[in-house]
């Protein structure tokens, strides 16, 4: 017998699972308070039991919700992810899973109460009281949430992960904006002689994403054979302020670059090498490409601004810097280069996640292929005919 079950009062019952032995010798029990029918107390009971025998009964702790996290933020996720990604899980558990899940008692958290969570957050979620939160908001909520409890379960603290058991809400597809060659070459004539020249200029012919940009370093580039390596990217974060780090994609990646951005990086070296000369020692030499007037770093937020600000008021598409990225894959895959190639150029771990990102470009690429098999085909056709 590996448990039994006895009564506490009007539909309140304790369920007395026997575990076998300790290291000591002792018989060791755990019990279980169960609310309901004794029907649904047998069947708890059974279920409890079954766990044991399986070897996938973990044994209830005291631990609240916001505990683990607490504990999971400090113990796992510190040394496992970027100072940044860290920051924003933190911002995540502290103000929304906590308050509203972290009273819980872990090992009786059920999906329910988290679905709920999903709902009530889509409809008063946003912390100044003025609504709700966007539904891609929430999903991230989700995925902290799942991935943090999924650590619950590896720790053999949890039987099952709730969250998996959930529905998140699933975000409006945004519409993608991008810039056409003309607006390209307008963008570029427009910010000729600006401070960000370069970082625009790279930006959209590379698909680098922004903080590899700014982390370029002169040693990074080979000019004579037009390429360049991705070694690092800059991040920024509330508490420690700027720092590098490796790029999101593990492996280094290598860029061949257009003549054109070539030749403005030999005209950027010989203006950047005047100024370190001007400024002599109050010139902070970091081999940084992308920088501000005295060498030191630009902040990413900084870049961000500044293009924004270019853009103001210009009779142009109202794109963000990090649109430039999607630029440059679109005007590429629209050319009709192979999605492989591109896929490479920006630094994605699969050709998968590219053909998912610019799906938007697909149709026009298999019409455009579509005219081409026609015209060959019929060219065939006809060379047959012939004979």
């Amino acid at each position: 017998m590996k448990g039994h079950i006895r009564s506490r009062g009007k539909k309140s019952w304790t369920i007395y699972l026997y575990l076998g032995r300790d290291e000591h010798g002792k018989h060791k029990y755990r019990t279980h308070t169960f609310k309901g029918s004794r029907k649904e107390a047998e069947q708890e009971q059974t279920r409890l039991v079954n766990e044991v025998n399986r070897g996938t009964y973990v044994e209830p702790t005291r631990m609240t919700v916001g505990e683990f996290l607490e504990k999971w933020l400090s113990d796992y996720a510190s040394a496992k992810v970027s100072p940044k990604t860290l920051e924003r899980y933190r911002e995540i558990v502290e103000c929304h899973l906590i308050p509203a899940l972290g009273k819980h008692l872990l090992h009786k958290l059920k999906p329910l109460p988290i679905q709920s969570y999903y709902a009530e957050a889509l409809r008063t979620g946003r912390r100044d009281g003025s609504g709700g939160l966007k539904a891609q908001t929430v999903l991230h909520h989700h995925r902290v949430l799942r991935q943090a409890l999924g650590q619950a379960v590896k720790w053999q603290i949890l039987a099952f992960n709730p969250a998996s058991a959930t529905e998140p809400p699933r975000p409006d597809r945004r519409e993608m904006k991008v810039l056409d060659e003309s607006n390209v070459a307008q963008v570029l004539k427009l910010v000729r002689k600006s401070s960000i020249h370069i970082e625009i200029l790279i930006a959209v012919t590379t698909g680098m994403r922004r903080g590899e940009i700014l982390a370029l370093r002169w040693t990074d580039v080979d000019l004579k054979k037009a390429s360049l390596a991705v070694q690092q990217s800059l991040e920024q974060t509330r508490a420690g302020g700027l720092r590098f780090k490796r790029p999101k994609t593990e492996r280094s990646r290598v860029i061949v670059l257009p003549a054109l951005v070539v030749e403005a990086l030999k005209r950027h070296r010989a203006e950047q090498a005047t100024r370190r000369l001007q400024l002599g020692p109050a010139y902070k030499d970091a081999d940084l490409i992308c920088c501000l007037v005295d060498g030191t770093p630009r902040s990413p937020a900084g870049l961000t601004r500044a293009f924004r600000d270019l853009l103001a008021d210009k009779k142009l598409p109202r794109v963000r810097f990090h649109d430039l990225r999607h630029t440059h894959a679109t005007l590429l895959l629209s050319q009709g280069t192979h999605p492989k190639v591109v896929s490479e150029r920006l630094g994605h771990s699969t050709v998968g996640i590219t053909l998912d990102t610019y799906s938007h470009v697909l149709p026009s690429m298999q019409e455009e292929a579509a005219q081409q098999l026609n015209a060959s085909l019929r060219a065939a056709m006809g060379r047959a005919k012939r004979r």
